[in-house]
């Protein structure tokens, strides 16, 4: 890229004809400054870059739509929720074009896919994702009876006795291991000296064999040596004794095939004497 188309990418580059008092670059020019993005923002829309935050099946063709997968977005307000606003956001769906539009919950904490889609149903518990699992509307309203709370005050505190249990067993179990660092760190490079050593004798042994550098050959096991004992590759005198005749077959017969000699034989046929 050149030093000029440098500098109008970045926006540093100002045409001759340009007036600063006439304001900015984007007022001169009659455009905004996000550009394409920013096309319908008469209308409240801007365009941003949408991440679908969970598995969606497409309306128009069945197409599963995964987590993840980034859009370009209208984004618009479309109302609030006490004082939190409600964003729209509608995209095109790569496989048939269909428009989705997703929206924000902000009194449960999620998005909802009003149109275009469906969200694909998949239940697990906190506890498989591991993550809080977070009280719905009725355990709040649970709480306001001092029963209740007492109730759940009760709960939270019998796990939490729990888990000290369990953290204090870990921490024993990790002191006990870590406790001489000299002594594991000993059994560890002795045990590496052995697996280095193994490594050592094997890739000489692949060596001997004349195997490909980068072939590894494996330790051996009881297994695969009662495996090889099990094929039978024929007898092997009867191999050497075909090979021998073969070869004494192949050294007493001619180069040359029966037809080429049979046409050399005829060429050297005298001609026959006619007389008068």
């Amino acid at each position: 890229m050149s030093t000029l188309a440098a500098a109008r990418a970045d926006n540093f580059y100002f045409p001759p004809e340009w007036d600063p008092k006439k304001g900015s670059m984007n007022k001169q020019q009659g455009q905004h400054p996000l550009r394409e993005r920013a096309k319908k923002i008469d209308q409240g829309i801007l365009v941003i870059r949408f991440e679908m935050p969970f598995n969606v099946w497409c309306d128009g063709c069945g197409h599963l739509i995964g987590k993840g997968v980034r859009f370009n977005a209208e984004k618009q307000e479309i109302g609030k929720y006490h004082s939190t606003k409600i964003w729209s956001f509608t995209m095109t769906a790569p496989c048939c074009q269909q428009r989705i539009e997703v929206q924000t919950d902000p009194k449960n904490a999620q998005y909802n896919v009003v149109s275009g889609g469906k969200q694909k149903a998949e239940s697990y518990s906190a506890a498989d994702a591991e993550v809080m699992e977070l009280m719905d509307q009725h355990d709040k309203e649970k709480l306001d009876d001092p029963l209740s709370k007492l109730e759940h005050h009760t709960d939270v505190m019998i796990r939490k006795k729990a888990q000290n249990e369990r953290l204090v067993d870990l921490k024993d179990d990790s002191s006990a291991k870590y406790k001489n660092d000299y002594a594991m760190n000993k059994l560890l490079r002795r045990n590496l000296r052995g697996v280095k050593k193994d490594d050592k004798q094997r890739d000489q042994k692949r060596i001997a064999l004349g195997l490909h550098d980068a072939i590894k050959l494996l330790p051996e096991s009881p297994g695969d040596a009662q495996a090889a004992s099990f094929v039978h590759f024929g007898d092997s005198r009867a191999f050497t004794k075909n090979w021998q005749k073969k070869r004494k077959s192949i050294a007493t017969s001619s180069i040359f095939s029966n037809a080429a000699v049979a046409a050399a034989r005829k060429r050297e046929a005298p001609l026959p004497v006619h007389r008068c």
